[in-house]
């Protein structure tokens, strides 16, 4: 039987998120295999809740806990922290340096993953379609003409680091960019602005299962809102369709990009890549590494239509962490 950390939580806007995430793989793992523990990771504290909602500390020298005198240590770490520290490299790279097995991508992948404007541009030169973009970092002089004149109207105005689309915007006019900029500097010292692309969004999932670059059958995206932002992706303002409603020919071409995506990136554990197709060109937006795992997140929503349990999904990546 080995001991499996749920790690949850975080020091984003995401927090609340991960953690019915982590408890989604707390309820889902096999029991007769596994003996998870959750964790929940905040700036204030690092700790192990129990079944009655005790708190035990984890010693942060070997992320071990003790409960009643009794010292617990974990065989590995299934990470369902979104965002920051979970998903931007921070944990892997602790990880990696107590030599501790984790279900999600290395420190270097989930860093430059986390970061949309340097993830697109390697992505670039392996023949991968994005938005026409521009880049603003805190301070930077905001030339609201010789943005619109390089992205466009509508444009989306997006924090460069966070995810859970918190701090997006869709901007329609010029005297809405100003606005929209303040919005998304509140989630993250640099944003990326966006042109906007008028086509079918697809989301896809991208896992290595059973020891192969597995491609989930990709769900379409239709919001009810201007876009899918937050209310659209947690609050129920969409549709999500799986499979999406394109031609067989275009979502063996999106997933061969997105496996592509994943192969290039020498990712490991789980990928979501979001792509917008416009005509017969998908052009991806960005890689999430830490995916929701909720019951309604688009992820695991593939993974049953492809036959994969929730059990089987959240104990192929202990068992892919742990080779």
């Amino acid at each position: 039987m080995k001991n499996i950390a749920i790690i949850m939580g975080g020091y984003s806007s995401e927090y609340k998120i991960s953690l019915i995430s982590g408890n989604v793989v707390y309820q889902n793992l096999d029991y007769t295999k596994y003996n998870p523990f959750c964790v929940h990771i905040f700036k204030d504290k690092w700790v192990y809740v129990d079944a009655d909602d005790r708190e035990y500390p984890i010693d942060k020298n070997d992320f071990s806990t003790t409960v009643d005198g009794n010292k617990i240590t974990f065989d590995c770490v299934f990470n369902a922290i979104h965002g920051t520290p979970g998903e931007d490299g921070l944990m892997q790279a602790y990880f990696e340096l107590i030599n501790m097995p984790q279900t999600a991508c290395d420190y270097y992948q989930a860093a430059l993953t986390f970061n949309k404007r340097d993830l697109l541009s390697v992505l670039k030169p392996y023949g991968i379609k994005t938005a026409i973009s521009y880049y603003l970092n805190l301070g930077d002089a905001i030339n609201t003409d010789e943005i619109i004149k390089k992205v466009g109207l509508p444009c989306f105005v997006k924090p460069n680091k966070a995810g859970s689309s918190f701090g997006i915007s869709k901007v329609k006019t010029l005297e809405e960019l100003p606005i929209a900029i303040e919005t998304a500097y509140k989630e993250d010292n640099e944003i990326i602005i966006e042109s906007f692309l008028d086509g079918t969004e697809v989301s896809v999932g991208v896992i290595k299962y059973k020891g192969e670059v597995t491609v989930l059958p990709m769900t379409e995206i239709v919001s009810e809102n201007d876009f899918f932002d937050y209310e659209a992706k947690y609050l129920g303002k969409s549709q999500e369709i799986t499979p999406a409603r394109i031609s067989d020919e275009m979502t063996a071409k999106v997933g061969a990009i997105a496996k592509r995506a994943y192969e290039v990136l020498k990712m490991k554990g789980f990928s979501r890549s979001e792509f917008i197709i416009v005509g017969d060109e998908p052009f991806m937006l960005e890689m999430n590494t830490i995916p929701g795992m909720t019951n309604e997140s688009l992820l695991p929503q593939q993974a049953t239509v492809a036959g994969i349990s929730l059990q089987d999904l959240f104990g192929n990546a202990i068992e892919e962490a742990l080779v």
